[in-house]
């Protein structure tokens, strides 16, 4: 990938980003307000939900940065891990925001079925969740666009991050409604909803922390990328074998690493030639910035 190509990119990245960012400030006020006026300790809650958003929003804008950096004498093969940490972060936050919401309704819950009353929150509530949830799916889908088309594993985690506020004002909704509309008896339908709403949280985050802990354990790439990879080079005239295939993500690039056996009686220069274009073949595959090691041995 060339500078162009990572300028561009991290353009792309900023501008969905940032476009989530501002989202973010408007329903994180929105709601808070809505709460307030509206009586809605849910809403509140919501609020700080989209606020936690704001704060992934940011290391998104830092890290992409960072990790778009070219390689220097220090980092050989580029900075590409400050994006996996990056995910890393926001999975935690996403973690620890479903905790949270679980903790909040279990809590409003047990107070429910001890006798204790539940606010009864207004209309107003009801549609500020309503637009939440609406505007946040539009952002998820956006931004995961945008992520998967620049092959970021930090901004695709952040779109989930967006999906994950709004299936918290799906569940706000349902609970505000359920309570406007049911009466006093029902109102334990909005922390009920925000406990089922935190699970579907909790398997997004731990998904997002399983790809980025596997990165940063150099987990190898998937078998069908290893086994693309050994027919690719096997299609190569003059190759007997590959060895030693070694892979593993960094960032947004793949690093391959491999021993290629080939006639003992070929030439240097012959040698050399088919190494780049098995080199060469791959970076049409995978990408210009994909690193490629090749150890050619001469067959036994």
């Amino acid at each position: 990938m060339d500078r162009a190509d990572t300028s561009s990119r991290e353009r792309e990245l900023y501008r969905v980003t940032l476009i989530g960012s501002v989202v973010n400030v408007l329903l994180t006020i929105g709601k808070f307000a809505a709460g307030i006026w509206g009586h809605s300790a849910a809403m509140v809650a919501d609020a700080v939900h989209s606020l936690s958003d704001l704060v992934t929003d940011v290391i998104v804008i830092v890290f992409v940065r960072l990790s778009g950096k070219p390689e220097d004498k220090s980092h050989d093969y580029g900075h590409g891990k400050y994006e996996t940490f990056a995910t890393l972060l926001i999975g935690l936050a996403l973690l620890g925001v479903a905790v949270g919401i679980c903790w909040d309704g279990l809590s409003k819950i047990i107070a429910f079925f001890h006798g204790e009353a539940l606010d009864s929150p207004g209309w107003v509530a009801l549609v500020a969740a309503v637009i939440s949830v609406v505007s946040k799916e539009i952002l998820y889908r956006y931004t995961c666009v945008v992520g998967k088309k620049q092959n970021s594993p930090a901004v695709i985690a952040n779109a989930w991050h967006h999906r994950s506020d709004a299936f918290s004002s799906v569940g706000t909704a349902v609970g505000i409604g359920g309570a406007i509309l049911l009466g006093e008896n029902w109102r334990v339908l909005d922390p009920l909803a925000a406990v089922i709403v935190s699970f579907f949280i909790v398997r997004v985050s731990v998904q997002q922390l399983n790809t980025c802990i596997g990165e940063l354990m150099e987990r190898s790439l998937p078998d069908a990328v290893e086994q693309e990879i050994i027919s690719i080079v096997s299609s190569v005239e003059g190759v007997s074998q590959l060895h030693h295939l070694r892979t593993r993500r960094i960032g947004n690039r793949y690093a391959i690493d491999m021993h290629v056996r080939m006639d003992g009686n070929m030439s240097l220069r012959q040698a050399h030639d088919k190494a780049t274009l098995i080199e060469k073949k791959l970076k049409e595959t995978y990408g210009a910035g994909t690193f490629i090691g090749i150890h050619v041995e001469p067959e036994k």
